[in-house]
């Protein structure tokens, strides 16, 4: 019952089929693939994909689409589409998302630490005297075991799968923190994480009864303090706001009211694998909801989705030339496109009349945007633009842009309704998480995630978690504040609602909907 993987390297690795398990996650548990931003079963990112030696079992259609029929008579498939039983395959070279880490000040001794963390990546500052002295970021380790928060939460209602999932982010925390400590030469005096409600409770190794299945429910609600390992300080976990909107928004909107002072009546919008909303009507009624988006904001699950780095394509343009590409650490060759990239491709795309509202290909509405249409093609099957000699966006890629689209823009509208609200009475709209620093506001309406003329009262606020969890870590009287949200919160349940499939639907096209 032994899976003989050959290495890129030219290492030979025997591990156990696992009985119920697909080979992609044998593989990663394993240890190959760490670091690597699988989609965890989409079948969509190819960066699962593997040769068999010897009887490559049957391809599936995505397969094909993705590989290629030259691939496959090759041997090539996708790891996350077939069973972990004995077989003989051969692996590439993993692609692995870089770990950023960066220095802001070279202060030394005792020091705080504050973790936003994501479902998708960690985010991580450390204070000395209450001041940032360096910053991070990484892949969650978990990612191999469910690219989003349902799945990974179906991992974690076996007792051995919540310990799997602890172990790999616990372990990887206390390494983070003896380099910390090894680098800033002292001790981690207070640690503060925030992050949505299904990743508390996998940090705390509690049974997510309340949030896999509805009726959902909070058994835990945090705004305390836990003692996560023997080798980290006692952690404080900000208030957990409702089965679906977390610390992180708590930490979010210590950042905007507590500090900032954002001005009422506003929307704070949390975007990443799961899109938190909360609508603050004054400092005593908040609304808030949750709808999930998938991972592919944050650059997983896309054909060539990839979380940023070196040579990953954040923007594009139009010139007379064409299309032009943008892409970080321009020395590098471009290996993949990261959420903001995707969303400026399909805007650009969409502004130009080669995709239509409803997410089609089109011929275009000027000389040069029909000259662009001619990129148009069939892939596999599939209606596809073709980028460049490496990169194509298919039209599945286009339909999960479309459902994320119809996310933000039903719990937005669903709040405004609940509230009495029309777009035009918000003060400001605040975009964080995964889009929250880099994306294109004007992208963001012309794809119908903001309400035409939004684009101006809206602020790219980057990282709230991680800025209100640095508050939560060093100022007492910020904590007082998160602890206060709880009694001020009024959740709506999106997914509850008898018609959310209608509106759903309603939305699945690039423009807003009230």
């Amino acid at each position: 019952m032994s899976i003989h993987i050959q290495t890129h390297s030219s290492d030979t690795v025997v591990l156990t089929a696992q009985h119920g398990e697909n080979l992609a996650r044998t593989i990663f548990m394993g240890g190959l693939w760490q670091g690597v931003p699988l989609c965890s079963g989409l079948g969509k990112c190819g960066l699962c994909a593997v040769r068999f030696v010897k009887d490559a079992p049957d391809t599936t259609v995505d397969e094909v689409k993705k590989l290629g029929k030259e691939a496959i008579a090759l041997g090539w498939r996708l790891a996350c589409l077939h069973p972990s039983q004995p077989c003989t395959i051969e692996l590439p070279e993993p692609i692995r998302s870089p770990r950023v880490a960066r220095t802001i000040a070279t202060t030394t001794g005792d020091y705080a630490v504050a973790i936003d963390l994501g479902t998708t990546s960690i985010h991580w500052t450390v204070l000395i005297n209450d001041h940032p002295v360096a910053s991070g970021q990484e892949l969650n380790p978990q990612t191999g075991l469910g690219a989003d928060v349902m799945s990974r939460l179906a991992v974690a209602r076996t007792p051995e799968g919540r310990t799997i999932l602890r172990d790999l982010i616990l372990d990887r925390l206390i390494e983070l923190l003896a380099s910390m400590t090894k680098t800033h030469q002292g001790r981690c005096t207070a640690l503060t994480i925030s992050g949505n409600t299904a990743m508390a409770y996998i940090l705390l190794g509690l049974a997510p009864d309340g949030l896999a299945s509805a009726p959902y429910r909070l058994s835990y609600t945090g705004g305390d303090e836990q003692l996560l390992a023997p080798e980290l300080p006692p952690t404080y976990i900000p208030p957990l706001l409702a089965p679906f909107v977390g610390a992180d928004l708590s930490a979010g909107l210590t950042a905007l009211e507590d500090a900032s002072h954002a001005e009422p009546p506003f929307l704070l919008a949390d975007l990443g694998t799961n899109g938190e909303f909360i609508l603050t009507l004054s400092p005593h009624t908040r609304y808030c909801a949750s709808v999930p988006m998938g991972p592919a904001l944050e650059g997983v699950g896309l054909s060539f989705g990839r979380m940023a780095g070196p040579g990953t394509i954040t923007r594009f343009t139009l010139t007379p030339h064409g299309l032009s590409i943008h892409a970080l650490d321009g020395t590098a060759p471009p290996t993949g496109i990261t959420g903001t990239g995707y969303l400026s491709l399909v805007a650009l795309l969409r502004t130009h009349g080669v995709i239509s509202e409803t997410g089609q290909f089109d011929t275009g509405t000027t000389p040069l945007a029909a000259r662009l249409a001619r990129n148009v093609t069939t892939r596999h099957g599939e209606p596809t633009f073709i980028i460049n000699e490496s990169l194509y966006l298919p039209a599945s890629d286009i339909e999960e842009i479309l459902k994320v689209k119809a996310a933000f823009n039903l719990a937005m509208s669903t709040l405004l309704d609940a509230a009495q609200f029309g777009p035009a009475d918000l003060k400001q709209i605040f975009i964080a998480g995964a889009l929250g620093e880099h994306v294109s506001l004007k992208d963001l309406e012309t794809l119908g995630f903001l309400p035409p003329g939004c684009a101006s009262k809206t602020i790219k606020a980057g990282n709230t978690s991680l800025q209100g969890t640095e508050q939560l870590t060093t100022d007492s009287q910020a904590r007082y504040f998160a602890e206060s949200l709880p009694d001020t919160i009024h959740p709506l349940d999106l997914t509850g609602d008898t018609d959310f499939g209608d509106k759903f639907i309603q939305r699945m096209r690039f423009s807003y909907v009230d």
